[in-house]
């Protein structure tokens, strides 16, 4: 891990549980989307940090309350209500991956068809923050930019913080470094 990763990831805790990052200061009328991107070859660092990240935010802030989403057991959930979490284990081992991304699986994780279950999951309206990981373990199932588009309309004023293996510049997300996804440039940098 770099010198400058860890100085950024020491500087999440203050920053999201300082009042200004809480009430939206700074950010005009702009959404409260927020970008934490991050090499992905430091993906287990990361997940490290976050999980001593979510113990430590109640003894800094008492009282915030902070909801953590991971993108992959939210996609499980997801099949799983659908009933086609066993359906595309078995069509991948005899169609393939691209078949159950393609096909089986196209339609039920449409981010546009998300957008409530991931509020119902995330339950913004009764949370200060949420925190979403797993961007990397879901694709190309699941993409981020297409995601945050959709749910500007579900998390209301909640700040959302993604944690994501990649590079984000204030216009583009390159997941893992490498995979260009459309511009997005709604959401701000977490952490510079």
């Amino acid at each position: 891990m770099s010198a400058s990763l860890r100085e950024r990831l020491n500087k999440i805790l203050a920053r999201i549980t300082s009042d200004a990052f809480l009430s939206g200061s700074g950010i005009g009328n702009e959404i409260a989307f927020y970008i934490f991107d991050y090499p992905p070859e430091d993906e287990l660092i990361v997940r490290d940090h976050l999980r001593t990240l979510l113990q430590h935010i109640p003894k800094q802030k008492h009282g915030l309350r902070v909801k953590h989403v991971d993108l992959f057991d939210f996609v499980l959930d997801c099949l799983k209500s659908r009933n086609l979490l066993d359906k595309a284990l078995k069509m991948e081992r005899i169609k393939g991956e691209r078949f159950v991304r393609d096909e089986l699986v196209k339609g039920p994780l449409r981010e546009d068809r998300l957008n409530h279950l991931f509020a119902r999951a995330a339950q913004p309206d009764q949370h200060d923050v949420v925190i979403v990981s797993g961007a990397g373990t879901v694709w190309p199932l699941l993409r981020i930019h297409s995601l945050l588009n959709n749910l500007h309309s579900v998390m209301g004023k909640t700040p959302l913080v993604i944690f994501y293996p990649g590079s984000y510049d204030g216009l583009s997300l390159r997941l893992f470094g490498k995979i260009r996804n459309a511009n997005y440039y709604r959401a701000f940098r977490l952490v510079p």
